[in-house]
């Protein structure tokens, strides 16, 4: 196979949601999550209605063995890519002094490097004949200094100043990298919980994940830098750069607050409700 399209996390709602877009275009896909019968699920279901080629690997992208692996099998099969979508996200959101040690790594190991990894090797092993597309989700929050998911809006900002910078990089070698850029997605039902807790707001932010899979797969193929799903997405990304870091940050404190006490009642300002939001949930 030398035109697969690489996405990880693409059991969730968004990785699925590219899955079914890539498909539908005839492209062939190697597919990546943690779960073999979700996998196997989604590969069969892709098969029968696009007749595209499917190759799954159950894979959990904090395990370094378990990635180098199947590094390992990409090579010895010979397996050339032309795309790579990194979908697989994690956040745990509550306080930063309530985390533990063990998930905030997490959170850097899947955010950030296992996306780097990803990327670093499938350029490796690109369709040189092809136009190499590199997709990479942020997220709105990426924009903002976020209390309450401190460490997952840093590791979105990277994402994005990493994707950025790369696509620089690259610029000439037949390689484009776009960023995605979203705010709520109703992919887990975490997510959709915690966008039910924002209330009008988190409801008239949230994209259709069908529809954002699309525009990003167009936006990459014209070779567009960064996504921003929704003119309000875009209008809100644009205010809060004209206002300063510590101001915003203020107020998207007491964004949070009020949702928490909104979905947990009053206890939730004394101490903010811990919710761990699975690997595919990217919430803005």
């Amino acid at each position: 196979m030398t035109n697969l399209y690489f996405i990880s996390g693409a059991t969730g709602g968004l990785g699925k949601a590219f899955a079914v877009e890539c498909a539908s275009r005839g492209w062939d896909l190697f597919l990546t999550d943690m779960r073999q019968d979700a996998l196997e699920v989604l590969a069969t279901g892709l098969i029968r209605t696009y007749g595209v080629r499917i190759i799954y690997q159950p894979l959990d992208l904090t395990d370094a063995t378990a990635l180098q692996s199947m590094f390992d099998l990409i090579q010895r099969e010979g397996w050339k890519f032309r795309g790579l979508i990194n979908v697989a996200g994690l956040d745990y959101e509550g306080l930063f002094t309530e985390r533990s040690n063990a998930e905030i790594s997490s959170i850097l190991q899947v955010n950030i490097e296992a996306t780097l990894l990803l990327t670093h090797t499938l350029l490796q092993y690109r369709n040189i004949l092809l136009p190499f597309r590199i997709i990479n989700v942020s997220s709105l929050a990426a924009f903002f200094s976020m209390p309450v998911k401190a460490t997952y809006a840093a590791s979105k900002r990277f994402l994005l100043d990493f994707s950025i910078a790369l696509r620089e990089e690259l610029r000439g070698e037949n390689v484009t990298v776009t960023v995605l850029c979203p705010a709520g997605l109703p992919t887990t039902q975490g997510s959709i919980t915690s966008i039910e807790a924002q209330g009008v707001m988190g409801q008239i932010t949230t994209a259709d994940i069908g529809k954002v899979a699309f525009q990003t797969i167009e936006a990459a193929e014209r070779g567009k830098a960064v996504v921003i799903p929704g003119t309000l997405n875009q209008v809100i990304r644009w205010l809060g750069g004209m206002v300063p870091a510590p101001t915003v940050s203020t107020l998207i404190g007491k964004r949070w607050r009020a949702a928490r006490q909104t979905n947990y009642g009053q206890t939730a300002d004394i101490k903010w409700k811990n919710v761990k939001i699975s690997s595919n949930a990217l919430t803005g």
